[in-house]
């Protein structure tokens, strides 16, 4: 099994490696894979020392699986020529994600429509893979009609840059800003660029890779992606109307029910999800579940995830494993 890391020094690409190493994933070569600039260097994997490679080195070697995290425009560019070569893509830019003709895949609800002829394989954006994990098993049992979500994300989402950025503002160090604002003590409603309807990228990613995730492009999603100065995760406040009537007890039921969530949700003794206890980990984390009093058959939901592991790095992983368990590679 050999497997390449397209974007190996980068933020999601070393926690790739580490969620590899974690998992113990069945490999027999591993090919790190960077920029020209990085090519020669060594990287670390289970104690032993690996010489990072060119992308075009890396096709000739014919990796089984290339996971690819070094930006959309690369992803477009060189995707294809690994699939050609007989290499199956996780690619976990935006470059395929809405590609009609490529899964968007959170393993835990749609990896069954995965087969051998899928050569490339979107991974969905973080804000988007913890919202789906909380709503897939709501969703089957009560119908989605309406979403509406707000974000309080990461820093690390936008890269090592901006946890610099952040570093050097707490330390009263003048440096390169990410953002066009100041991010320590602030929230910054303006994640990635704006699009012509005054919506962000970030916001319609929510809209659109949810529908295509969920299989249903009936459901209303309407989204506000704000920037916050945290780094171990993104949080969500997800307010969702279905066209059924629910329990709060059976949506207890079925999140404590549905793998990789963890249900945290006792107010009485200030248990609910934050930042700061899902970082580093791989499940999606809810709590604040209560009835929205305003609008019937409608629920709020407080969702957070580590957005480097399972909102990147350990769901790509995950896609792997699946397809290695199913003999697809």
């Amino acid at each position: 099994m050999r497997v390449a890391i397209v974007g190996a020094t980068g933020m999601v690409g070393q926690v790739m490696l580490r969620v590899l190493e974690e998992r113990n994933f069945p490999i027999t070569e591993l090919i790190p894979v960077a920029s020209e600039r990085s090519v020669g260097k060594t990287i670390t994997f289970k104690n032993e020392e690996y010489t990072i490679v060119s992308l075009q080195e890396a096709l000739s070697l014919k990796p089984n699986i290339a996971l690819f995290s070094a930006g959309g425009s690369t992803s477009l560019e060189w995707a294809p020529k690994f699939a050609e070569a007989g290499t199956t893509v996780i690619d976990n830019s935006s470059a395929w994600r809405m590609d009609q003709n490529k899964k968007l895949v959170v393993p835990e609800i749609n990896a069954a429509t995965l087969s051998k002829s899928d050569t490339i394989i979107a991974n969905p954006n973080c804000s988007t893979i913890q919202m789906v994990m909380a709503l897939a098993p709501l969703h089957k049992a009560f119908k989605i009609k309406r979403i509406v979500v707000s974000t309080y994300q990461s820093i690390s989402g936008t890269g090592v840059k901006a946890v610099q950025q952040l570093e050097n503002e707490i330390a009263g160090i003048k440096g390169e800003m990410a953002y066009p604002y100041p991010i320590h003590q602030n929230a910054i409603p303006h994640c990635d660029v704006f699009e012509d309807n005054g919506y962000t990228k970030e916001e319609m990613k929510l809209v659109r890779e949810t529908q295509k995730i969920l299989n249903d492009k009936t459901i209303a999603v309407t989204a506000t992606a704000v920037r916050i100065p945290t780094s171990g995760g993104h949080s969500e406040a997800v307010n969702v109307t279905f066209e059924n009537e629910y329990e709060l007890s059976e949506v207890r039921r079925l999140l404590s029910a549905t793998p990789g969530i963890t249900l945290q949700d006792n107010p009485d003794v200030n248990v609910y999800p934050m930042p700061i206890y899902a970082n580093g980990k791989d499940d999606v984390f809810v709590g604040r579940i209560r009835r929205d009093e305003s609008q019937p058959k409608s629920l709020n939901l407080w969702i957070v995830s580590d957005n480097l592991r399972k909102g990147a790095a350990t769901n790509t992983v995950q896609i792997a494993e699946y397809l290695v368990g199913k003999q697809n590679v």
